[in-house]
């Protein structure tokens, strides 16, 4: 069953004497439960295409549904209360707020929801444990390493079990060992807890961890490769091939 349905959507920016085309003519479904990566070199679109589908920015024409509703034509509290509660974010710098603790940080979108303090505690304390973060939950972020903020981060998104989580370029301020680690609990969030993931990357490394990779080239579809039975060595394998077809300059798609 499909809980993402991009119906043709076309993102402009400018004037009308210099119009940039950021996605053109865009269209695909993602199915419950799914991991989904976007790669593509900069400028390429991929962002523009996160931020569309999360509602940070706007469609043009085209439309967006997430559990069967138009996105595209909500607007004010609606959208607000879309976002709070649909929706969870993994940034590439974690967005954490320096002055509440990770506990604090984890449990602020529960409370925001007037969530009881004991339904919040059991919550924080299960994904903790789950992503391996509860030795740090009484510790502020300037207290923790990166790879601790993403997973805080990570539990964060999760929390409030979202529809969709969406994650950009969560690994991109990661050492290859923290990076390896997050992308563990990523897989196991969506397999055991059946997240439905969709992602933003440059590394191909990163986007070997998912179910699927849709590769974007000047705002279109250039290609859409799936795992299937592969090992996650044999989808890499094939992602680089299909980013060595991409052409331009390699180190930029990667």
């Amino acid at each position: 069953m499909s809980i993402l349905k991009v119906e043709k959507i076309e993102k402009y920016y400018g004037s009308r004497s210099s119009l940039t085309k950021a996605i053109d003519n865009i269209s695909f479904e993602v199915e419950r439960g799914e991991f989904v990566c976007f790669m593509g070199a900069s400028g390429s679109g991929k962002t523009t295409l996160l931020n569309v589908i999360s509602t940070i920015d706007n469609v043009t024409s085209g439309h967006i549904y997430l559990g069967g509703e138009d996105i595209t034509k909500l607007k004010g509290n609606e959208l607000n209360k879309f976002r709070r509660e649909e929706l969870g974010f993994i940034f590439q710098d974690f967005n954490l707020l320096d002055t509440l603790t990770a506990y604090e940080n984890i449990a602020l979108a529960l409370s925001i929801q007037n969530i009881d303090a004991k339904d919040i505690d059991r919550r924080v304390q299960k994904v903790a444990k789950e992503l391996d973060i509860k030795d740090v939950l009484e510790k502020y972020p300037y207290q923790m390493s990166g790879g601790q903020k993403q997973r805080v981060a990570s539990a964060r998104a999760v929390i409030t079990n979202p529809k969709l989580i969406l994650a950009d370029e969560p690994t991109g301020a990661l050492d290859s060992k923290s990076a390896k680690m997050l992308l563990e609990k990523l897989k196991f969030l969506n397999e055991v807890l059946e997240a439905t993931i969709l992602m933003v990357t440059h590394d191909a490394f990163t986007a070997s961890y998912a179910d699927r990779v849709i590769f974007i080239k000047d705002g279109k579809i250039f290609k859409e490769i799936n795992k299937g039975d592969d090992t996650r060595k044999e989808f890499f394998d094939k992602i680089i091939d299909v980013v060595t077809l991409l052409g331009g300059d390699l180190n930029d798609a990667l």
